[in-house]
């Protein structure tokens, strides 16, 4: 047995490599220059953690989702393998100490965001590591005709000079050739070996539902496959709603969305793991990293900002191997409205600038500094104060986070404040009357000079991890010496946090970023322009897909929506046209009402709907009714 195959069993429990996991870990053992193409589920963390196990000295792992980056270096340590994270908001000092950590204590993997390289002392510091390996995630960053380009991704080449006998594997789940090639050259990858997986799921059936009453047929399609499912919507509020509506027709039920706080998460999206509940209602904030392999359905209510999201996002159903489906339902306003969410609330440059310009003046940061620190941040209050509108906002606060301005975290927390207004004789006291809070209070009073003449916030996690104990525990204390009138203590939510990556220095900023917002907005809108061609076009909805990604010689995949309804025969459509049309010679009537009165399927009520559509037989009326003209 390999070496690489007996790490893979011991560590990740997996008894084979998937295919070509095995390939591209033996090209980075040969210290090849790698580009690995796997689509959603193909597995690509093994491709780099296997080959670092087996190297001696440290890989290097450079991706942009903090979220993932918190989930991979947790998940490396429940498996007894040391790895470490430089993420935002912690201090040089912390930096130091933690890059100390990695080229002393024998850690395995080193995770940062691409904004880091942007520091040249941390690249000096990267220098001083044993680095086995330099994998470069979610690749299609480097790109500027990529989905999410991040100029910071260009700064890894820098690395490629002083790391010349260690072997680059690029990653991705979703490039084009064009993405494909500026990825091969921005990272100066040297004669790279190419591993590109088919973009094909032979079990995932994508569907395309022209539907006026969607949540009628999301109840249809959840009753037939009672198994494990996703349901995508647009926003936090719809998570709520749409789950509460499967609830009380006693589909099982919870959701998922960048709100939460991470014990809600962890809670939702446990009875979900476990199956405890059939169906969890999510925003695009779920679904990295998230490995379940029994997904049968994966349903999008709404038309998705791109096509790549929405493979990755519908690639999340099937992972068994077993027929799954890949639903998209739409109905006559979704492409207006798509343009509304996704196009005309794209920031300009002088609006990106009004915000950035705002930003600064609402945390009170003066010009040439800010660099480095961060503040809980609330979207809502923000726009509110400046008269800004939410979305437009987002988008632009979204922007200025990939070009590494500032390091958006769209986590709930809680920005906690309190002061000491007793004399410390009096704390003393109450320490030694409660002792299972001394250890937590002493911490408290060494961390925070001051606390008992200023209002302080304090740091919950890290006073948890310097007094040994558990966030939970930090909290009942403070709590407890608020109700004994101790201290006063203030609470104040925030959905998300901020931290300048830069010093502030408005208009030399923005116009830096100006051409790349540009090109973006471009960008989005070709991309939209393609998964409303996806939706919209008669023709096999796996062929259109694998086109998308430049994928040659397909063949209709006899599943989808299209090559099920080619399949129909004529002479039956042609008496389901009639039926339809008799039906409506009594009353005007809902397409829910024709699909029940005549007990036909959602595909040949609009199938027959379209046809007297077009032949100008029927029109419909301002409550949904269809009727003969």
């Amino acid at each position: 047995m390999s070496e690489t195959l007996q790490i893979l069993q011991k560590y990740w429990k997996h008894e084979n490599f998937r295919e070509p996991q095995e390939e591209i870990i033996n090209s980075v053992l040969k210290n090849k220059d790698t580009f690995a193409l796997l689509p959603t589920s193909g597995g690509k963390s093994v491709c780099y953690q296997v080959p670092a196990m087996v190297k001696e000295g440290i890989c290097l792992v450079i991706s942009p989702l903090i979220a993932l980056i918190k989930d991979q270096v947790q998940n490396l340590q429940s498996r007894n393998i040391k790895a470490i994270a430089l993420l935002g908001g912690i201090s040089q000092n912390e930096i130091i100490e933690l890059l100390d950590n990695c080229q002393f204590g024998n850690y395995k993997f080193l995770y940062l965001s691409p904004e880091r390289l942007q520091q040249d002392w941390i690249i000096e510091r990267l220098k001083q590591l044993p680095i086995n390996l330099i994998a470069i995630d979610e690749a299609h960053c480097v790109s500027q005709w990529g989905h999410d380009f991040r100029p910071a991704y260009l700064k890894i080449n820098l690395l490629k000079a002083h790391f010349k006998t260690t072997p680059f594997l690029a990653l991705t789940a979703s490039a084009t050739e064009r993405v494909q090639k500026d990825i091969i050259e921005n990272l100066a990858l040297e004669n790279p070996i190419v591993f590109k997986k088919s973009f094909a799921r032979e079990n995932l059936a994508y569907h395309v539902i022209n539907t006026e009453d969607k949540f009628h047929k999301i109840k249809q399609i959840l009753t037939k496959n009672p198994q494990s499912s996703i349901i995508y919507v647009r926003n936090r509020k719809s998570c709520i709603e749409i789950s509460n509506q499967l609830k009380a027709l006693n589909i099982s039920s919870t959701y998922f969305h960048g709100g939460l706080n991470i014990k809600e998460k962890d809670t939702n999206m446990a009875l979900w793991m476990q199956n405890k509940v059939q169906v969890i209602v999510a925003t695009n904030a779920f679904g990295m990293g998230i490995d379940k392999p029994d997904v049968k359905t994966v349903i999008h209510i709404q038309l998705p900002e791109n096509l790549e999201n929405y493979y990755q996002e519908a690639g999340r159903a099937g992972r068994n191997n077993e027929k799954a489906f890949g639903i998209l339902l739409i109905d006559s306003n979704d492409i207006k409205a798509a343009k509304n969410q996704f196009i005309s609330v794209l920031p300009d440059k002088t609006f990106l600038k009004e915000v950035y310009i705002k930003l600064n003046n609402y945390f009170q940061i003066a010009y040439g500094e800010g660099f480095n620190e961060t503040f809980s941040f609330n979207l809502n209050q923000f726009c509110t104060q400046y008269k800004f509108p939410v979305l437009k906002t987002y988008n632009a606060l979204q922007f200025l986070d990939r070009q590494a301005i500032i390091s958006l975290q769209n986590e709930f927390s809680e920005k906690i404040s309190i002061q000491f207004t007793t004399p410390s004789k009096e704390i003393i006291r109450y320490m030694s009357l409660n002792p299972h809070s001394e250890n937590i209070i002493t911490t408290i009073l060494r961390t925070y000079s001051g606390i008992f003449e200023l209002e302080t916030q304090i740091n919950t996690s890290l006073i948890a991890k310097k007094a040994n104990t558990t966030e939970d525990n930090v909290l009942k204390v403070v709590t407890n010496l608020e109700k004994e009138h101790y201290i006063t203590l203030q609470v104040q939510n925030n959905d998300s946090s901020i931290t300048f990556n830069e010093v502030r220095e408005d208009a030399l900023t923005i116009n830096r970023v100006s051409k790349f917002l540009e090109k973006q907005n471009d960008l989005k809108t070709n991309q939209l322009n393609s998964i409303i061609h996806y939706a919209k076009t008669n023709a096999c909805k796996s062929k259109l897909l694998l086109e998308y990604f430049d994928e040659k010689e397909i063949t209709e995949c006899g599943i989808c929506s299209f090559c099920i309804s080619k399949k129909n025969n004529k002479s039956t459509n042609s008496i389901l046209v009639e039926e339809v049309f008799h039906l409506l010679k009594h009353s005007n009537l809902t397409s829910r009402e024709i699909e029940s009165q005549l007990s036909i399927t959602t595909e040949d009520t609009i199938f027959a709907i379209q046809i007297l559509l077009e032949k100008d037989k029927i029109a419909i009326n301002n409550y949904n009714q269809y009727y003969l003209k």
